[in-house]
């Protein structure tokens, strides 16, 4: 760690000491007794500057306190059938660990309706799996490991991804700005498989506009990935779909590994049932029946807007161009 490296996170420390209670508090519950790792993350979001990222953290830290973030897990979407729904229509998993400990997370980007519950039930479980992952399950392999692991492999399947994505840009910017402001570089590297013309398009024309330390982390991968990802995973971690040789991919692999996204599947089943133990361990008011747990979406980086907006003009072109109605 370089001498200047180490005079920034002295002083972004000394800053973050000066807030007052509940912050330090939330601070506390997100760094998981690793503050300096934490440091880093947002001081790398933030090009090393030290004033930058301290706002970034303190507004992140207001954000988790106003929207009661810190007790998100005791917040079940309840009833069952709707939390099923949302698990089915925003397709995401955790297949297994990297052979260096990190968990891998698959996203079924293409097939993803977003289409069987209000917008703030995706959001809402979204940040739970986000806190799932920082409180439990990355902890848990740190321990495994014997060192830490703050990060995380995901693995986009685009199986499925149609011209009608543009009507979900909403919410995946909304998605997307959760994490850019409040769970920056929590993941290592993204692994894009089952690559349609669509997405190819629409990379060439956002990939400029990425940051440098962001497009060295994607990877896009030929076929559904499984030659690439099997020097980095057992066979057992990767997802059902990219467990075939060649491209194409379905909810269900031919192999008949099992499908990450179910809340059948033994990750959702651990999440769903830590979730309702905890709401019964600290006996918070449950929502109404079907009620949402409202976050406040943050405003998006400039940069992020920018980004999404070409994504949302280009499958716009792409679409007139094929005569498609979006």
């Amino acid at each position: 760690m370089g001498s200047d490296l180490q005079e920034a996170i002295k002083q972004l420390l000394a800053l973050i000491d000066q807030v007052e209670e509940p912050l330090r508090s939330s601070f506390q519950n997100m760094h998981q007794g690793y503050p300096t790792e934490t440091l880093i993350r947002f001081l790398k979001a933030r090009e090393w500057s030290v004033p930058k990222a301290h706002k970034m953290l303190v507004d992140c830290l207001n954000w988790r306190i106003q929207n009661e973030i810190d007790n998100i897990l005791a917040k079940p979407i309840i009833p069952r059938d709707l939390y099923r729904t949302v698990r089915d229509s925003q397709l995401i998993g955790l297949s297994g660990y990297s052979k260096e400990g990190l968990p891998v997370f698959a996203i079924g980007v293409g097939l993803s309706t977003f289409d069987k519950a209000s917008v703030h039930y995706y959001v809402q479980s979204h940040i739970q799996i986000n806190e799932y992952r920082d409180r439990i399950v990355l902890p848990a392999t740190t321990r495994k490991h014997g060192r830490h692991i703050g990060t995380c492999i995901k693995i986009l399947d685009m199986t499925g991804l149609k011209f009608s994505a543009l009507s979900q840009i909403k919410l995946l910017t909304a998605i997307s700005t959760v994490d850019d402001l409040n769970y920056p570089e929590k993941t290592d590297t993204y692994f894009i498989v089952n690559v349609p013309y669509i997405f190819s398009a629409c990379w060439k024309v956002v990939k400029p506009l990425l940051q440098e330390r962001t497009r060295k982390k994607v990877q896009v991968l030929q076929g559904s990935g499984r030659d690439e990802l099997l020097k980095i995973m057992d066979y057992a971690s990767l997802p059902h779909f990219c467990t075939r040789e060649g491209s194409g991919s379905s909810r269900y692999s031919s192999s008949g590994s099992s499908d990450c996204y179910s809340l059948d599947h033994t990750f959702h089943q651990e999440l769903y049932d830590y979730i309702n133990q905890q709401s019964l361990i600290q006996q918070l008011p449950k929502p109404i029946k079907q009620g949402s747990f409202h976050v406040d979406v943050p405003e998006p980086d400039p940069q992020d807007t920018k980004i999404f907006a070409t994504i949302e003009s280009e499958l716009q072109k792409i679409g007139d161009a094929n005569g498609t109605t979006i």
